[in-house]
């Protein structure tokens, strides 16, 4: 049986551009990149996800922190 997907294949491409960004040093954090410089992969990869969800992609949800 195959394997389902937790995330779509263009969110992981979503999370890929993002990566470059970051790479680059483009990354900006924040509404409208209004938040300074992203400073680690984490947060860039968190970035790229949430801009999946805002496009209506499938990405699992955001955990709720305790």
């Amino acid at each position: 049986m195959a394997k389902k997907r937790k995330y779509s294949r263009s969110a992981g491409k979503d999370v890929e551009s993002e990566m470059k960004r970051y790479k680059k040093g483009t990354a900006k954090s924040g509404p409208g990149g209004k938040g300074g410089k992203v400073k680690s992969r984490k947060q860039a990869i968190a970035i790229g996800l949430s801009e999946a969800r805002k496009k209506g992609k499938k990405v699992p949800r955001k955990r709720s922190s305790r």
